[in-house]
């Protein structure tokens, strides 16, 4: 039985709790009297408690984070009350900050802020030697990332073959966005290369073929970020895939360079862009230059096979529901694979909490604290914003819809609207029938499409029967539905897309041709 138990509740099994394994590479001698056992939001509260108990631990290493705080505080009230000896320590992003203010916090017995790969083994020592540390808030100081044990001999052998791999190459952000907890984060701090790549090495020897860096502005030094591609180039097979998150105005020549060998799909690029308008930027302390972002962008669908998938903001200080729709239309333009509509969050600790009274802005006090309301946003648009950006993942995200889904805003002859006010009409038509945003069967969001295309806007059954069924086609369907018989050839290649290897999602982006190659009447309504 172990005396030290680390856990945490993912928000999802193929989740793999980073934090955890970190904290076990770093417990030097005490790492032998350690385990971990990770669970997920969808468990209820007791029954974790009582495989925890179960292991008879001594000490308890809960991570805390946005999405689980919540089921965590159940968890420690219950283990409190059936434990009374047991001793519960937290750590992560969500109890670092405003501890006074917190239940979890206050029914735990120690809490450790900020980067505690290192300060846990510290007060585990202490407490097994029978001492008590004297203060119950205890700050970690910021570790030498050079110092520290690597995590990655820490995922088994179920990780890597069901789970995400999350890896980092940095820590830190030199930007100072007031609504991201990483603006606290400063300064950024590169693990030393070789010992990283040897890891990345021996993942791979192991089979796994998905990694999903963590760094926030993974090109920020470009020689590491060359030289990362570089290997992963070397040691591409079928169905590898590396995530990264990037700064979407920095992609000079000698990345270009190496990102454009890289066959279709094998990349995804995660690019923060949050707001178009200079007003708002301003506001919450963010630089970027829209220039280069845009080229940036339209270099990577036009010369790479890079997925783009690109967030923007909704909610933000100063931003007008006109402003964040001709942010999102301009982006549309842009031709992401995926756009992520956010709704703005005050997380614990973030400066944004500055604008509070000028913007009259109004949370939501339960996690994840999204905005409710603000002076330019009332609570209905904010509802609508949530809903849009609901459906839009449904429709545009998932990559069922890829052809149809230009349908919504285009009309036979060209024309039509923007974007987000065709999508926005197509919202409200959902929402006036009492469409759920989420739990509806593939098969009515289809028909949901075609009654809404057909119907409402009147467009031509003949010329979208063909288009909506090659996008059914590609969802491995083979038969067509009543309302769809007749309506044209399958052009997808979804045996294809299925037999890569890529994440599902990505799989599908990937299907659709090139603007170079597609025919006209795969593009355009009235063609």
């Amino acid at each position: 039985m172990p005396d030290i138990l680390l856990t945490t509740l993912n928000a999802k099994y193929i989740h793999a709790a980073f934090g955890l394994r970190y904290l076990m590479a770093n417990l030097g001698g005490l790492r032998s009297r350690a385990a971990i056992a990770e669970f997920d939001i969808n468990q209820r509260p007791v029954e974790i408690a009582g495989t925890i108990l179960g292991h008879h631990p001594r000490i308890v290493g809960i991570g805390v984070y946005i999405w689980n705080v919540a089921p965590a505080t159940e968890l420690v009230a219950i283990l409190r009350a059936a434990r009374p000896d047991l001793v519960i320590v937290l750590g992560g992003p969500e109890v670092s900050y405003e501890c006074d203010r917190q239940e979890i916090v206050r029914l735990a017995d120690y809490v450790i802020t900020g980067e505690a790969d290192l300060k846990f083994a510290e007060v585990c020592e202490t407490l097994l030697t029978g001492n008590r540390p004297p203060f119950k808030i205890i700050p970690a100081d910021i570790p030498d990332v050079g110092s520290m044990q690597l995590p990655y001999d820490d995922y088994d052998d179920r990780d890597a073959a069901h789970r995400v791999i999350y890896v980092e190459a940095s820590r830190g952000c030199p930007f100072t966005c007031e609504f991201c907890l990483s603006s606290l984060d400063i300064p950024v701090r590169q693990f030393p290369l070789p010992p990283f790549l040897n890891a990345m090495q021996r993942l791979l020897d192991r089979g796994v073929r998905q990694f999903k860096f963590v760094d926030r502005t993974f090109n920020l030094n470009l020689e590491t970020s060359r030289s990362i591609l570089q290997f992963f180039l070397a040691r591409w097979t079928p169905g590898l895939f590396v995530h990264f998150e990037m700064v979407p105005d920095r992609l000079p020549e000698a990345l270009r360079e190496v990102i454009a060998q890289f066959p279709p799909g094998a990349l995804q690029f995660e690019v923060g862009i949050q707001t178009f308008n200079p007003e708002v930027e301003r506001l919450i302390s963010r630089r970027q230059n829209h220039e280069r972002l845009n080229d940036n962008l339209h270099w990577l669908r036009e010369q790479s096979g890079v997925h783009v998938h690109a967030d923007l903001i909704a909610g933000l200080p100063g931003e007008t529901l006109v402003s964040f729709a001709a942010g999102f239309d301009r982006l549309v333009a842009m031709r992401p694979q995926e756009i992520q509509v956010g709704i703005l969050k005050r997380l614990r600790g973030t400066p944004i909490g500055r604008h509070d009274a000028e913007w009259q802005m109004v949370y939501n006090p339960h996690p994840p604290y999204e905005i409710l309301q603000n002076r330019l946003l009332d609570f209905a648009t904010v509802q609508f914003l949530r809903r849009f950006s609901r459906f839009w993942d449904l429709y545009s995200n998932s990559g069922h819809f890829l052809e149809s889904l230009p349908w919504i805003w285009k009309r036979a002859d060209g024309s039509g609207d923007s974007p987000f006010a065709g999508f926005q009409s197509f919202c409200a038509w959902l929402n006036e029938r009492g469409t759920k945003t989420s739990g509806i069967a593939l098969t009515r969001q289809y028909e949901l499409l075609w009654e809404y295309i057909v119907g409402v806007r009147a467009g031509d059954r003949l010329k979208f029967g063909p288009v909506l069924s090659q996008d059914y086609r590609r969802s491995g369907r083979s038969d067509l539905p009543s309302w769809l018989l007749g309506g044209g050839n399958d052009r997808g290649n979804s045996k294809k897309a299925r037999a890569s290897g890529l994440p599902v999602r990505q799989a599908r982006h990937l299907e659709r041709a090139e603007p170079a190659t597609r025919t006209a009447d795969q593009s355009n309504p009235g063609s």
